[in-house]
C-alpha cells in the first residue's frame, strides 16, 4: 500500500477566545448544573479564573470551593464529565456563527486549500468541543483534537495531539507545527513541546501580557496572520 502524504503543516487550535468568543453562559451553566445532578451540590465558577483551564480543573475547584475533599473528587469526577457534556449538548444555542472570532473562518479555508492539517488543544470537554465549533460552522475544518478529559495539562493535551497526527501519518521530521491560542497556557504549552507559539489577543488576556510570555508570533487577531508564517520553509 502506497505511504501516506504527510501534510504541508499542522495547526493546533484553542476554542475559546481563539477561534469562538462569547459563546454564551451554556457552557459555565453545564458545568455548575453537572455537580448539583451529580454531587446535589450548588455551586458556580464565578470566582474561579476560567481562562484558560481545562474543564475538569473548573469542576475540581468549584467542589473544593464547597468543601469536598480531593479523594471524593476524583471518584465523582467521570460522573461529572459525563453529564457536564451531556447538558451542554442540549443546551448550545443554535447558532453561534456570530460569535467567530475576526479572522478565523477565512484562515482555516486556506490551511485547508494549502494541505494543513488542523487540529484542536482545548479545555472543552469532547462534547462541548465539538458542539460549540459545529453550531459556530467550524467543525468541518477539524480532522481531530485533543480534549479536556485526556490529559491533566493543556501541555500534555499537545503531547497527545502531536502523538496522534504522527500516528496517522500527518506528522514526520520537518513538518511546520504551530499552536495558536489566546492566553498564557497556550504559549507555554507549546513552548513545552517545542511547537511554535502563536498567540492572538482575542481572548480576554490583552496582547501586553500575552507579549510578556514571548510567543513567536503576537496578533491582534487571526486576520493578520501571513500564511508564511505556518507553512514550511
Amino acid at each position: 500500500m502506497p505511504r501516506r502524504r504527510k501534510a504541508s503543516a499542522l495547526v493546533l487550535f484553542d476554542i475559546d477566545g481563539t477561534l469562538v468568543r462569547r459563546a454564551g453562559p451554556h457552557h459555565r451553566e453545564a458545568l455548575v448544573e453537572a455537580v448539583r445532578r451529580v454531587a446535589g451540590l450548588d455551586t458556580t465558577t464565578e470566582r474561579i479564573p476560567v481562562q484558560g483551564m481545562l474543564d475538569p480543573d473548573i469542576l475540581a475547584w468549584m467542589l473544593r470551593d464547597a468543601g469536598m475533599g480531593g479523594g471524593a473528587i476524583r471518584k465523582l469526577m467521570p460522573e461529572l464529565v459525563r453529564r457536564a457534556q451531556w447538558i451542554y449538548s442540549r443546551s448550545c444555542p443554535a447558532d453561534l456563527s456570530d460569535k467567530v472570532c475576526p479572522g478565523a473562518a477565512a484562515l482555516l479555508e486556506t490551511l485547508g486549500q494549502h494541505g494543513v492539517v488542523r487540529g484542536l488543544v482545548t479545555g472543552n470537554l469532547t462534547r462541548i468541543g465539538w458542539k460549540k465549533l459545529d453550531r459556530a460552522g467550524l467543525k468541518k475544518h477539524f480532522r481531530f483534537g485533543a480534549f479536556a478529559e485526556l490529559a491533566a495539562t493543556r501541555s500534555g493535551l499537545v503531547r497527545i495531539a502531536l502523538r496522534e497526527a504522527r500516528r496517522r501519518g500527518w506528522l514526520e521530521r520537518g513538518t511546520s507545527v504551530s499552536l495558536i491560542g489566546d492566553h498564557p497556557n497556550d504559549i507555554r504549552a507549546a513552548k513545552e513541546n517545542r511547537v511554535r507559539s502563536i498567540a492572538v489577543a482575542t481572548g480576554v488576556v490583552p496582547m501586553e501580557e500575552l507579549a510578556g510570555h514571548r510567543p513567536d508570533v503576537l496578533l491582534e487577531d487571526l486576520r493578520s496572520l501571513r500564511m508564511e508564517v505556518l507553512l514550511p520553509q
